[in-house]
């Protein structure tokens, strides 16, 4: 590769590095194998004839020339972006509207900074955020009452795509002090003799309940709140065990409110996808607010990864 032949795509490559913290979370966040990344990486070092990576370092931390290059991609990158965008919209048109509907529906104070941004971009695009308990969510877009869902599901129904968004982990919560707490990790048999407070949805859309109570046979007695904080409520006051995003109760965390430990020895991780119906999938300011809340979860969401 000459050095007059850098191209976007590495200075995206860098950026990933930078941010992720690593080549392994890097190469998750751009959809390539490790050694993809790396061979790239070294390829790019070897045009310049510079590191740009210290590798003895723990995490890897970009040198001089490294930072340099990731300086050119923040003030590139976005250019970039802004004239494709542009091109969208003489191509598409700039207005437009998009109902949302977000299937765990007091989980959304993590979509409003890529709605804010959005707007940025799109401000001739008309948001509109669906509130209240929806029993299903995906039906909107077929009914027409929506246009974008955030949901769990990744096979929606025909005439419908899904779009991946992004992988979290769900925490078992329960009140300081409790003795569960002393465990690495929680078991299917731990919530046996613990009342589980959970929103009021079919089992089938609880990650806890479908992918862990109830393959062990775990059955137990349930209490439902529709809102996030009183869930929390609850489980502070002891009433029962909850599961929940853990990017959703990292404020709740730090404060001591409640106290987390992880579900398996592997975690349970959960999955959210952008549904929207197939003719609308290609419309250039669907596709960007996907991108935009893809982008701006990486940039502020605590223990997420990719999807795809």
């Amino acid at each position: 590769m000459n050095i007059s032949h850098i191209e976007l795509r590495h200075l995206r490559l860098l950026r990933a590095v930078a941010e992720a913290g690593g080549l392994t979370a890097a190469a998750e966040r751009l959809h390539l194998t490790q050694s993809a990344v790396s061979h790239q990486l070294r390829a790019l070092e070897e045009a310049l004839d510079l590191p740009l990576l210290d590798r003895a370092t723990r995490p890897p931390q970009l040198t001089a020339a490294g930072r340099r290059l990731l300086a050119l991609e923040h003030d590139l990158a976005p250019r970039v972006d802004a004239a494709l965008r542009d091109l969208a919209k003489l191509r598409d048109g700039e207005a437009g509207e998009l109902r949302i509907a977000v299937e765990c529906h007091t989980c959304y104070d993590w979509l409003m900074p890529a709605m804010d941004a959005y707007r940025d971009a799109w401000p001739r695009v008309e948001l509109d955020l669906l509130g209240g308990f929806q029993a299903d969510p995906t039906g909107l877009l077929l009914d027409g009452r929506a246009d974008l869902v955030v949901t769990s599901e990744d096979a929606p129904r025909n005439g419908l795509v899904a779009r991946p968004l992004f992988a979290y982990e769900m925490l078992a919560l329960m009140p300081p002090g409790h003795p569960l707490e002393k465990r690495k990790w929680l078991l299917p048999a731990d919530f046996s003799d613990h009342t589980l407070i959970a929103y009021p949805v079919p089992d089938g859309r609880l990650d806890l309940v479908r992918r862990v109570l109830a393959p062990a046979g775990v059955k137990p007695p349930r209490r439902e709140a529709e809102l996030t904080v009183a869930i929390l409520q609850l489980v502070a006051s002891r009433r029962g065990l909850a599961a929940l995003p853990a990017w959703a109760v990292a404020p709740y965390l730090e404060r001591g409110y409640v106290a987390a430990r992880p579900i398996g020895r592997h975690g349970l991780w959960a999955e959210l996808y952008a549904a929207v119906r197939e003719a609308d999938a290609a419309r250039a300011h669907v596709a960007d607010f996907i991108e935009t809340v893809t982008r701006e979860s990486f940039a502020r969401l605590p223990g997420i990864r990719p999807l795809g």
